[in-house]
């Protein structure tokens, strides 16, 4: 996805703030002594029998941002999302929405965001077996009460979008598991939301399914700039699909960045573990990985640029490979009809190692 749709400098649409879930009859206890005491998770259920599922973890989700929160089976990313639609309450923090603190809604309230802010889209869709496509994409418009010719009509272009047309009359025992994904994703599309929250939809799909989906989902994010907090265990779909990625360990978050950063400049060894088989061929950019045109002349004299080939700050690595592979002269970057930088073959070859720190210096 494309970073420049973010807008950071206005009030996130999510917002967590030192949320915290204690599973156990003993929760409040613990949740003081962790306090007080400072109690590990061990400690936690050596004394008071009880479970953290999330510890004190803050984040935010900007406006049109595609926020993926990644981790094992057991890491609480699932119980983190189920605090955000409230299905579960924290044993403290809070979740804000759009400004609110939902914790304060009263259930007529709640119910109000659930239908009218929020579109959830999960592993399992739960689509009504006795209600034909087109009615369940519209189902949602159907508890808003909206005339019936309405909310077809508004069902129907959902169903286009998700390319499902002429299918809308079939049942969803008649569908392929992919095609069943499809009518949540359009179910959520129709009920035209604020913002989705998608917990694991494609994991159960084939890997080539999974990946149509992932391409026709990042589509229609951007062009509907919807605001989205994305689930997965996997770290490819993450980093394919993510603006920012969260991962998560036993309930906390140990890492948020771009897919770039998590993957080049892990903050511990157990994130480091996790990106080791990442390629960066399609993720680092040239501007990552350049010197400036003033430090590289510093060094080698001025540069004669006659016959040297050009490439762009956005350029991945992927690309400037190919731009090296018949010659040893380093590339000129520009930008805005200007040269602002060179990436040397020995600058390149480290980046692709991932030796991003180690780039400097002429070769």
């Amino acid at each position: 996805m494309q970073s420049e749709k973010l807008r950071s400098d206005t009030e996130p649409v999510i917002e967590c703030r030192k949320l915290w879930k204690i599973f156990g009859n003993d929760a409040d206890h613990a949740m003081d002594a962790i306090r007080s005491e400072g109690l590990t998770k061990e400690d936690v259920l050596k004394h008071f029998g009880c479970v953290i599922g999330v510890q004190d973890v803050s984040f935010s989700v900007n406006e049109g941002e595609i926020f993926c929160v990644m981790g094992l089976s057991g890491s609480g990313k699932s119980t983190l999302i189920r605090h955000l639609n409230r299905l579960i309450e924290p044993t403290a923090g809070e979740v804000w929405i759009e400004g609110e603190n939902i914790g304060t809604l009263s259930p007529t309230g709640l119910r109000e965001l659930r239908a009218s802010k929020m579109g959830m889209v999960f592993q399992n869709m739960a689509l009504m077996p006795h209600r034909t496509v087109r009615e369940n994409v519209a189902f949602a418009l159907e508890v808003r009460r909206h005339d019936r010719k309405v909310r077809f009509e508004v069902a129907d272009k959902a169903i286009e979008i998700v390319e499902l047309i002429g299918w809308g009359d079939r049942y969803p025992d008649e569908l392929s598991g992919g095609m069943q994904q499809r009518v949540g994703l359009a179910r959520a599309i129709a009920a035209d939301p604020h913002f989705l929250l998608m917990d694991e939809p494609f994991s159960a799909l084939d890997p080539l399914i999974r990946r149509q989906l992932q391409d026709q989902f990042m589509q229609l994010a951007k062009e509907m700039k919807k605001t989205t907090l994305f689930i997965t265990h996997d770290l490819d779909e993450a980093i394919r699909i993510g603006d920012r990625i969260a991962i998560m360990r036993e309930g906390m978050l140990v890492q948020v960045g771009t897919p770039e950063q998590i993957v080049m400049e892990p903050n511990d060894s157990y994130v480091a573990d996790f990106v080791a088989g990442i390629s960066k061929l399609h993720l680092v950019t040239a501007a990552r990985i350049m010197e400036s045109m003033t430090d590289y002349e510093e060094q080698t004299g001025p540069l004669s640029k006659s016959g040297l080939l050009t490439a762009y700050p956005d350029d991945t690595l992927d690309r400037l490979a190919e731009l090296s592979i018949d010659t040893d002269a380093p590339l000129i970057i520009e930008e805005d009809g200007k040269s602002i930088g060179v990436v040397t073959k020995k600058a390149l070859i480290r980046g692709i190692q991932g030796r991003l720190h180690d780039t400097t210096g002429v070769s």
